[in-house]
């Protein structure tokens, strides 16, 4: 499976592309959409037209995207509510069934704990995927989330095989697992945490 992480932002939106093969990764390309300032709707458009691209080139069955946390300053959470939307937007038009995680659940998922900076996520991405080299901190949010992703999707898997979870509430994805059902689940290193 091929899974197309996007954190998204005004001013740079990071991509990442994975192939999962039952537990192993394998890193296939990332990057950075550059916003330049300029009015909010030309910007919303080039992130639109960038996100739109990546999918069509990434040939991926899945785009998961980072949930918006709420912002001490309003308007930089709205500001970036309409980055994500134009994101999840241009995803949709390329088919792509989309996964949402909080960066709470992305950053246990990948480092261990919730409260990890920045350059956690870089060195724990860059060990997970034995990278010759740090992606940036975009890249590596996005990386991060088809990471968790991945993890999740596998942990999910092993649920209804053995009768756990029941297939019907993993339903809504063309992979069977949907995102009602991932929401609220932790996992840290393959280990289902509730």
């Amino acid at each position: 499976m091929r899974i197309l992480g996007i954190d998204p932002g005004l001013n740079t939106t990071g991509y990442g592309l994975l192939q999962a093969q039952g537990q192993h990764l394998h890193y296939q390309a990332s990057g950075a959409i550059r916003i330049a300032r300029g009015p909010l709707p030309d910007r919303l458009k080039i992130l639109f037209d960038g996100v739109s691209t990546v999918a069509r080139e990434a040939h991926a069955d899945v785009a998961v995207v980072e949930i918006v946390f709420v912002n001490v300053n309003p308007q930089s959470t709205l500001l970036l509510g309409q980055a994500r939307g134009a994101a999840i937007a241009a995803l949709v038009a390329a088919g792509l069934p989309v996964v949402e995680y909080s960066a709470l659940q992305l950053k246990k998922a990948v480092v261990g704990h919730g409260r990890a900076s920045k350059q956690q996520m870089q060195q724990m991405v860059t060990r997970l995927l034995a990278l010759p080299a740090q992606p940036g901190p975009d890249a590596a949010d996005a990386l991060g989330l088809a990471i968790c992703h991945a993890q999740n999707r596998a942990t999910l898997g092993a649920l209804q095989r053995t009768g756990v979870l029941d297939a019907a509430a993993a339903s809504g994805t063309r992979d069977g697992i949907g995102a009602a059902a991932l929401r609220g689940m932790r996992v840290r290193r393959g280990r289902l945490l509730g």
